[in-house]
């Protein structure tokens, strides 16, 4: 019986291993926005195609590059993974709590689904797929980071009285909780209400 070399199978780094998971979510409202303004409506039912939503302010397979991408200069054409924005009411109820709102409504930030049952939402790690019952599928790109044009819409639409006070506040208090952007990874059409089921993807942390 040949022996096996181990020196030709180098000791794997010692890094914490996440295992990957399953979850189970629902797609409690859609939104959709007009071609030239960021804020949604609601609507029954989203048509996704691999350019994301057909007509909405954030469709498209390219886009151009802004303040989040300072390595290209700004207004370069990039691939678009921001086709959709993810949030969840309770994170959404946190932001207004520490803005001293009532309420802080989706369609204000923009945001296309309204997601319901997995905890801390804006924390799914990149790379992570939801698939809908319906068959289609979206995956993760990363955290959506709040910006000030997102707080001046809440501002103006929860009738603050300082609109640049709000725009300036928003970025602070819903660092991590602003929910994700995604991109069509397979096209179809989804329902408000859908059943979604959430793949996680093994995690670590990379140090070098």
């Amino acid at each position: 019986m040949q022996e096996t070399n181990l020196e030709l199978f180098p000791a794997e780094p010692t890094v914490d291993i996440v295992p990957g998971r399953k979850l189970t979510a629902k797609a409690a409202a859609l939104y959709a926005a007009p071609p030239n303004h960021f804020e949604t409506r609601a609507v029954g039912e989203l048509q996704l195609g691999f350019d994301g939503i057909a007509g909405d302010f954030h469709g498209g397979a390219t886009r151009r590059s802004g303040g989040r991408e300072p390595w290209y200069p700004r207004g370069t054409e990039m691939r678009n993974e921001r086709q959709l924005s993810l949030v969840a009411a309770d994170e959404l109820a946190i932001v207004a709590e520490r803005m001293e709102l009532k309420e802080i409504k989706p369609e204000w930030i923009g945001a296309n689904l309204l997601i319901e049952g997995v905890p801390n939402l804006s924390m799914l790690p990149a790379g992570s797929l939801l698939f809908f019952k319906s068959g289609v599928t979206i995956k993760v790109d990363a955290q959506n980071g709040p910006c000030r044009i997102a707080g001046r819409s809440i501002a103006e639409n929860a009738g603050m009285a300082d609109h640049e006070a709000g725009a300036l506040l928003f970025p602070k208090a819903a660092k991590r909780l602003r929910g994700l952007v995604a991109w069509v990874e397979k096209p179809g059409t989804i329902t408000a209400g859908e059943e979604i089921s959430v793949r996680v993807p093994e995690q670590w942390i990379y140090r070098g």
